[in-house]
């Protein structure tokens, strides 16, 4: 291993915690992602393998997509997994550094993208949890909810506004 692959983890884990704080994710939901992550690449290889026992070759190359699909999140979810390659850690690293909207278009249409091959009950199936990774990635990428307090607020503010603009246009009539 060269001091260069050492450096890359090392100078790339500031910016991707610095990535992660930004997304607002909790520490709960960001492991429920993961956890999604693992279990839909879990599904994609068993359903692809499946998927190409079969003498039609859409079903065939539907399932090999899957594979690569399990193959994918596993690399970027649970670089664990594949400890036997070498640059598994730095594209975890660099994966991490993505944001939650480029994740979740990115695990989506990886998911869809065999199903528009053969569209069989396999293929959906199998890609269900890792489009549903993609899905919770999306939901973290539109934010928190606000609270009841700013909600008032604001439409307290708007209800002042409609009614100064009901009362000027009251007096410029008279």
């Amino acid at each position: 291993m060269s001091s260069q692959d050492e450096q890359f983890p090392a100078a790339a884990a500031p910016e991707a915690a610095a990535a992660s704080a930004d997304e607002g994710m909790t520490w709960w939901y960001r492991w429920l992602c993961r956890i999604a992550g693992v279990i839909g690449g879990m599904s994609c290889a068993c359903a692809g393998l499946w998927n190409c026992v079969t003498i039609n070759p859409l079903n065939i190359a539907a399932g090999v997509w899957m594979m690569l699909n399990a193959f994918v999140l596993f690399l970027c979810e649970a670089p664990f997994c594949c400890q036997f390659i070498e640059f598994a850690n730095a594209v975890s690293a660099r994966a991490d550094q993505l944001r939650a909207w480029q994740k979740a278009a990115f695990y989506c249409g990886m998911a869809v993208f065999p199903v528009m091959l053969s569209l069989t009950l396999t293929t959906l199936f199998g890609n269900a949890i890792a489009f549903a990774t993609g899905v919770l990635y999306g939901l973290s990428a539109l934010g928190k909810k606000g609270d009841a307090i700013s909600y008032a607020r604001i439409h307290q503010q708007q209800k002042q506004m409609d009614e100064e603009k009901l009362t000027g246009t009251l007096e410029g009539q008279a």
